[in-house]
């Protein structure tokens, strides 16, 4: 089985954006964007169902960060815009319980994202 990776993290300046990527993802699953900062509980960012058509998002991110996926390439992606400090964690996808944040499976390394003021 092949492990399911985070990619494309990196520093930014606030105000900036950031494209995180999560392959292979688990087509006929909800798959869900979490983020871990230091000192703080894993918490759910986004998610989004099997066909990509319903999305949820925090309070936190919303007008701001997009879920999607691209079921062909087994891929979820994070486009994460108008970046905050408070953004600042180590981000991880997995495939949640339909319409909620409780995850299927082990996790993964994670992408760190890192937001400077």
């Amino acid at each position: 089985q092949v492990q399911r990776m985070e990619s494309g993290g990196g520093s930014v300046q606030a105000g900036g954006s950031l494209r995180l990527t999560c392959a292979p993802s688990k087509v006929t699953s909800y798959m869900a964007w979490f983020r871990q900062a230091p000192g703080k509980e894993r918490e759910g960012v986004a998610n989004i169902s099997p066909d990509g058509g319903t999305t949820y998002y925090v309070e936190s991110v919303k007008g701001r960060f997009i879920i999607s996926r691209d079921n062909p390439k087994k891929s979820v992606y994070l486009q994460m815009n108008s970046l905050k400090p408070e953004d600042t964690a180590m981000y991880y996808c997995a495939p949640v319980v339909a319409r909620t944040f409780d995850a299927l499976d082990v996790w993964g390394q994670g992408t760190q994202v890192t937001v400077s003021s």
